[in-house]
Formats: structure tokens, sequence, C-alpha cells
């Protein structure tokens, strides 16, 4: 009793003691403090002006010159303190914000994570969802961890529906691998419904569509196709050694010394890959079975892997107006009147009546024959009342990249979308069309894969059954051939054609001034749209190989004159034609008694 009341007594002193010391800095306060009256002030005090008077603290507000003092000042004070406050909420707006975002991926992660420890406690006989150890993130910590109502909610919702879209995911992927074509089989039509495989060792590929190398076996030449391939080699390694061993399977079975055999287990490295096979079905996925060599001589271990396409995204989706997009057509041309007069049918068809926004420009080399393409030129102007065309005339040697180079760069009209074409080319306006749509300045260009005619002496079986022009364009096997090895005819900008340095003139006469500019969009960051255009014809032409044509010159000129002639079927017919003649011969004399005997 006696301590409570001294307790007591020193709390009431201490409890004096401090109501008289807050009394005391109130008096002071309020005397230090309070604006002075705005019709006195106090002895000795001296306001601050703009220059900072002396008794005026460095930094303390400072009315304007000519204004009312005193209460002014405070105001500005004010002022300035609720701009603080204001910029200080809006910093922590932001930052709860920053916080609500870190939250979700947070809570994305430890989802990740919950998942990764089901899947392994489901492998070892545990209960999915069952945490493995004391480390483990139960339901609160994927939640956020209860840190506030607002951001557990704003975790929850983010949670519960990046699960929902993982759901949708894999049972999307799981759905695909059931509907390829990869435990079972499923019934086709016929023998060209089946989608063919690929073999392919360490080293090569081996393959039924060879494209542009026309090689049946090769080293995988994209790096995409490589990477592919070695990504599965390693998926499949990586599945062999942590896979658990079957029984008895050993590294160097028959150890002798007293039963003492190696027991180790098997580590199996690329050096062990023997074959493998793969197969891609377009809408599902593509499928890997790879063959590896085992302990013993003719034990053998199969990894089948599959890679599944996922849905389909939307990218973007954009309105491209191609009312104002005028086509600069550019053509070298030497002599070939004939050819050009050709020319010049098809492109008042289609680029003067169909079209309408198409310019000619026509490079000619050498003197002879020019006033009749000049003529040709200036019956189409006044017949079709057609002004858009320019011809340049050059007194030098053929060259098709300095034609092309010299038309391309005479334009003065902005940046036009350039198209070089060669005089033995035909198209359609549905080509312009494209042309336009698959170009984008500073974006991409085209290169068309034309369809490429055969010799129509060969195809209709003579000169006096050949149809007209029009009639012969038909994108069949024995009619022409996909020129997937020419790059001359292409639509690319003005600027992009500058940008990238143009054509290389020092090339002459024949080939390889096309290829050199396509591999100079290839290097570059411009895309190259590389698509078959069924719009697009070179018409046959007898093709003649100068002899003063480099050897590599040459001997491409060469190959491109054989394709150009037949099919492959249709050359065979013409190299056994003695052979057949004489089996037809043959035949004739055992047909003739057998008509007599009917008669």
């Amino acid at each position: 009793m006696m301590l409570r009341r001294g307790l007591l007594s020193w709390a009431s002193r201490v409890g004096g003691v401090l109501v008289l010391v807050c009394c005391t800095l109130s008096l002071l306060y309020v005397m230090n403090c309070s604006p002075p009256h705005p019709d006195a002030q106090p002895p000795g005090h001296t306001l601050p002006s703009l220059g900072g008077a002396p008794g005026g603290a460095p930094g303390a507000p400072r009315p304007p010159r000519g204004g009312p003092p005193g209460g002014q000042s405070y105001q500005v004070l004010l002022q300035e303190r609720e701009e603080q406050h204001r910029l200080h909420i809006s910093s922590l707006k932001s930052q709860i914000s920053q916080l609500k975002e870190a939250l979700q991926e947070r809570s994305l992660q430890l989802k990740g994570v919950q998942e990764t420890l089901d899947r392994a406690s489901s492998s070892r006989g545990g209960a999915p969802g069952q945490a493995q150890g004391p480390g483990a993130p139960g339901p609160a910590a994927a939640r956020g961890g209860g840190g506030g109502g607002a951001a557990a909610a704003v975790g929850d919702g983010a949670l519960g529906g990046a699960r929902s879209q993982q759901a949708d995911l894999q049972e999307f992927l799981a759905g695909q691998l059931s509907r390829a074509e990869v435990s079972v089989g499923v019934r086709l039509a016929s023998e060209y419904a089946v989608a063919p495989f690929q073999s392919f060792t360490l080293q090569r590929v081996y393959q039924l569509e060879t494209g542009l190398t026309r090689h049946p076996e090769e080293k995988p030449v994209r790096r995409d196709r490589r990477e592919e391939l070695g990504q599965a080699l390693e998926a499949a390694l990586l599945a062999l050694n942590a896979a658990p061993r079957r029984p008895g399977e050993q590294v160097g079975r028959g150890g002798g010394g007293g039963g003492a055999a190696a027991t180790a287990e098997k580590v199996y490295t690329p050096s062990d890959f023997v074959e493998g096979i793969t197969r891609t079905e377009k809408d599902k996925g593509t499928m890997y079975e790879l063959t590896f060599r085992g302990a013993a001589k003719r034990d053998f271990r199969r990894m089948v892997l599959f890679r599944p396409f996922g849905p389909l995204m939307k990218v973007k989706s954009e309105r491209v107006d191609t009312s104002n997009i005028p086509i600069n057509i550019v053509v070298p041309l030497a002599r070939r009147t004939d050819t050009f007069k050709q020319f010049m049918q098809n492109f008042r068809e289609v680029c003067v009546r169909q079209d309408g926004l198409v310019h000619l420009t026509v490079v000619y080399f050498g003197k002879e024959q020019v006033e009749e393409v000049r003529g040709i030129l200036e019956n189409t102007s006044r017949e079709e009342n057609f002004k858009n065309y320019t011809l340049i005339q050059l007194d030098e040697e053929f060259s098709r990249g300095r034609g092309l180079d010299l038309g391309a760069r005479a334009w003065e009209g902005g940046n036009v979308l350039l198209f070089f074409c060669d005089v033995d080319i035909y198209f359609n306006a549905d080509f312009l069309t494209t042309c336009r749509l698959n170009t984008l300045p500073g974006k991409r260009v085209f290169y068309p894969v034309l369809f490429s005619q055969y010799n129509p002496t060969l195809i209709y079986g003579g000169p006096d059954h050949i149809p007209p022009v029009q009639q012969q364009l038909v994108i069949k096997k024995d009619t022409g051939f996909w020129r997937d090895f020419g790059y001359g005819m292409t639509c690319q900008y003005r600027s992009d054609f500058v940008n990238i340095g143009g054509f290389d003139v020092d090339i002459k006469g024949w080939g390889g001034e096309d290829v050199h500019l396509y591999r100079k969009y290839l290097h570059s960051n411009l895309l190259v749209v590389r698509a078959p255009s069924r719009g697009l014809f070179h018409l046959w032409h007898e093709k003649h190989c100068a002899d003063e044509l480099r050897p590599d010159q040459y001997r491409m000129c060469m190959q491109t004159k054989a394709m150009n002639e037949a099919s492959h079927g249709q050359l065979g017919m013409l190299l056994f034609r003695q052979e057949i003649q004489a089996h037809l011969r043959q035949q004739k004399p055992a047909a003739k008694p057998q008509k007599k005997t009917k008669a």
C-alpha cells in the first residue's frame, strides 16, 4: 500500500510538471509565431525583402515587392506545404500500384513452385498440393500471405485467372497429342495423304522435300532446323539419364573378379544416338522418335517426344489501303522488240485499263531498234492516253543490274514502290495487288517465286498445236515449275533499295546481280517475304548462253536452259525416243494379223 501511494504521488507531481511545461511552450509559440497585425509591426522586427534582408531566414518565403506584408507570406507557405503533400500522396499511390504488380508476379511464381512440388509429390506417391518440407509455400503464401485484404484480393484474382489459363492451355496441348498420329495410326484415303517422315543422324538429314538445294541428304542449313533437332536430342538425353533404370541395366556386363561386375548406371551421351525420325502435322505438332544404343550389343532405348503446337494467337488486325500506292515498273531491254510488243500488250490490259496506278520505266541499251521501242511506247501513249512512262537510252553494253539501278534512281517523285521486271514476264492485276500488300517501306520487301513455263512446242506436241498465251498460263507439273532459284523479279520501295546499296553495277551480262541484291536484304533487318505468286509467269523463250560469260555465269545459264525445256518425264521421253519408236515398230506387225482375222 505504501508503495502504491508513493507511485501515485510521484505520478501526480510529474503530471503537474508536464502541464506546466506544455503551457509555457504554448505561450512562447503564440508570442513568437502569431502573425503580426497588418497596421503595426513589432519593434525590432524587419520584414524580409526579395533580396533577403538581414534577419530574414534563408529560404523563408518572401512576399513580392509592393505586396501586402505578413499574411501573404504565410499563405505562400501553406500553398507550398499543400503541394508537397499532394506530391507525397501521388508517390504513395505509385508505390502501391508497383507493390500490387509485384504481388501478382510473386503470386504467379509461387504458383509455379507449388505446381512443381505437387508434381514431384504425386510422382513419389504424395497427395497433390501437399507441402514437401517446412519451406514449401502454403496456400496463404501462394496468395501473397495476408498482407492486407485488398492486396490479397488482387493476388487471388490474378492467381485464379492464371490457373484457369494454365489449365486451359494444358488441356489444349494434351488434346493435340491425343489427336496426332503418334501412338496409333489413322485411316487415310490414299497414298497421297501420307505425311512422310524425315530421318536424321547427328550430322545429316535425309528428306523427300529437298527444297532449294535439291539435295536428298544434307546438313541442316537453316539455324531453326539445327536448333530444333538439337533440342530434341538434348531433351531425349535428359529424360533417359533421369529415368529410373531397369533391373540389371548396368555398364560393363560380364565383369570378372569373383562376380564383382560393374554396376554403375549407363549414362547416355550423343555418341549413343543411332538415328531418329521426325514428322510434322501442320495443325497438331511435331513428333520425334530417337533411338540410342543400350548397354548390350542388341539393346536399344527408344525415346518418343512430341512438340505440340499451341493455339492460334492474334498478333494484329489492320486496314491496308492500296488505293494511293503507285508502282514504278522498271524494265531493262536490249533489242528483243518482238518480245517487247507482247509485253506491252499485256501492260495495256493490266496496268493501264485495269490498275491505273502504274508508271513504266524502260532502260534501253544500244542504238539498234531503239526507235522501234520508242514507237511502241508512243503508240500506247496515243491510243490509251497513257503518259506515265520514261525511256532511258544507254549507249553501252547490256547489264541488267546497271539498267535496273539506273531506272530506280531516276525516279524523282518521292518514295515509290518499285517492281523490277523482265520483258519476258507476264503478270496480272492480282499480282500488282500482292506486290502492294507484301511490301512496307523500312519493314519488308517482296521476292515472289514465279511460275516458269516449259517449251510449248514440247508440251503441246508441235508448233501447230500451241494455244494462245493466256491459255498456256496453267500451273501444272507438265506445263512449268516454280522458279525458286530466281530472284530477279522483286517488289521493294525505292528508299529501301537506295539504303541497301542497290545493285552491283560491275556485273556485266546475265545473272548474278539479283542474287547479290537478295543477299543484301537477307543480311539486313528487313523482312524478306519469299512466296509463290499465282499471278506471275515467266514465258518460255530460247536461251542463248554467250561464250564471253564467266565460267560460273555460263554454268548457271546452261542449268537454267536445261530446266526451262521440259519436265523430267518429258525430257526422258525425248532421250529414249529412238528406243520407244523401235518398240512401236515391233508392235505393228503383231497387230496387223489380228485385224485380218477379225475381218
